[in-house]
């Protein structure tokens, strides 16, 4: 008897030990038989909830959670699983407490087993993670926030893993690169985006700390490759994503340059029209002030050089020389009067004319047809009309100075292209003369319109054609440029002011 009590005092030991723990528990917890009868709640329990033992004890759980005498249906309770499978499962839940909130649990079913393996009791801990699905909420409205700004980005932003491997694409980037979808780019790598080479050396430049900082890569004029094969022109920002000091990302964020290049070659042309209209305007005043200095002797010499030439017999032998000085004296005329319609000391006769008409009086007047002989004449002439109000016959000049230099440019022949046409803006109509000669060194490109620069041989120019060019159509109201020359031909182009007839209305 003695032996026997003291398995009994071993047990009620064991039992009452077996209680404490399930007591001392940090969760809620209950003991349910197989039937989901309740047969104990630990104290954290009976707290939370705000029950005592005895209201609990007994109960089924759907009767006490729910105040159902229906259990839960199987697909939303875990039970089953457990009683079947002998392993433990959970759930989570969205509960509504008697003051309207609402809470959110995590239920954990546990099996305890008998000695034959059987599930004699479950255990059932409650878990409140309201808090974490607060913060798993707010987690998640933070990243898609996060995602809403990295979309709406105007700059293109690209993450990428260090295997190279495309992790995200905004939108910007997927139109600078030509995926227009993840799934376009999920089968390249960051070296597809840039020029052979381009993606090592952003690398290179991204862990050398003496250029932006460990990791850092700031402001980088770069070239990438879209999906067509393009070379981009694009500014960069990158930086290197670090855990610790483990290099696990990178990210770059791309700007496109073209537009803003364009914009800057375009400034810089008109940048170089103002430097070379105030240095021509500059020249033409000093060419003026040398025009009418070299003028006045030069009327002296010829008046002389004639007189003496009608008093000599006709087999004297100085009428050679002083034929000589006559000729080189009518060659100084002439400079001197190129100067003097360059610096626009000459007068205008204005006219009303078709830009189509000049260009086809120009090509009439040039006398020696066989300068074309091995040039191919295009005249792609607009279909508007665009009449112009200037001196027809300077103009006209102009047009065959700019012609005969493109035919000397052309000595084995080629294609002399005029082009007439309305300029974007709509008051102006344009002319574009082209060759395909050998072009203009680029040297040379800014002194084409200077006085006196020639290239050509001592004798064979005086180097006043372009310049005088220059002057007559800004004396016209216009303005010319070299507009570009390679080694694939030159094209100049002549913009002059439009002619409506309210100018005439205006003026009378």
């Amino acid at each position: 008897m003695t032996g026997v009590g003291r398995s009994e005092q071993e047990r009620t030991e064991e039992l009452d030990w077996r209680v404490r723990v399930f007591d001392s528990l940090s969760l809620p917890a209950l003991i349910l038989k197989p039937d989901k009868t309740i047969v104990s709640a630990n104290r954290m329990f009976l707290e939370k909830f705000g029950a005592s033992a005895d209201e609990i004890v007994g109960k089924k759980c759907h009767h006490f959670f729910y105040d159902s005498h229906e259990p839960c249906p199987l697909g939303d309770c875990p039970f089953p699983r457990v009683l079947s499978d002998r392993q433990g499962h959970s759930i989570l839940r969205q509960v509504v407490t008697e003051d309207g909130e609402g809470r959110w649990e995590d239920r954990v079913f546990s099996p305890i087993l008998n000695n034959e393996g059987e599930v004699e009791y479950i255990i059932e801990k409650v878990r409140d993670v309201t808090h974490v699905k607060a913060l798993e909420k707010e987690l998640t409205g933070t990243k898609e926030f996060l995602q809403r700004i990295i979309e709406s980005s105007v700059s293109g932003i690209v993450a990428v893993d260090m295997e190279g491997k495309i992790l995200m694409m905004n939108q910007a980037a997927r139109e600078l690169f030509g995926y227009p979808s993840e799934e376009a780019f999920k089968h390249i790598t960051v070296r597809d985006l840039y020029s052979p080479g381009g993606a090592r050396e952003i690398m290179k430049r991204l862990r050398n700390v003496e250029i932006g900082g460990k990791g850092k890569l700031r402001r980088e004029l770069a070239y990438i490759r879209n999906a067509e094969g393009t070379e981009i022109p694009v500014e960069v920002t990158a930086a290197i994503i670090y855990e610790g000091d483990r290099e696990v990302a990178t990210m770059g964020i791309f700007d496109d340059l073209r537009e803003k290049l364009e914009a800057e070659k375009r400034y810089q042309q008109v940048y170089v029209r103002i430097a070379q209209a105030e240095k021509m305007a500059s020249v033409g005043r000093l060419a003026a002030g040398v025009a009418h200095e070299i003028n006045n002797p030069l009327t002296g010499i010829l008046l002389y050089v004639n007189l003496m030439l009608e008093r000599l017999a006709e087999d004297d032998p100085m009428r050679e020389e002083l034929q000589c000085v006559l000729e080189d004296a009518n060659r100084c005329k002439d400079i001197v009067k190129d100067l003097l319609v360059y610096s626009r000391r000459t007068s205008r006769s204005l006219e009303i004319f078709y830009l189509n008409d000049l260009v086809d009086q120009s090509l009439h007047l040039i006398r020696d047809q066989r300068l074309f002989m091995n040039v191919k004449v295009v005249k792609a002439m607009s279909d508007e009309t665009m009449p112009v109000k200037a001196d027809k016959n300077q103009l006209s000049q102009v047009v065959i100075n700019l012609v005969m230099n493109a035919l000397d440019a052309m000595e084995s022949g080629g294609v002399l292209t005029l082009r007439t046409y309305r300029d974007k803006t709509p008051l102006f109509v344009c002319l574009d003369i082209s060759d395909t000669g050998c072009g203009i060194p680029i040297e040379n490109r800014s002194r084409v319109f200077d006085p006196f620069f020639t290239t050509k041989e001592p004798g064979k120019g005086t180097g006043l054609g372009l310049s005088t060019v220059y002057g007559i159509v800004k004396e016209n109201g216009g303005s010319i440029w070299l507009k570009e020359s390679s080694r694939e031909g030159t094209t100049f182009t002549i913009r002059l002011p439009l002619h409506e007839p309210m100018d005439d209305a205006e003026g009378s």
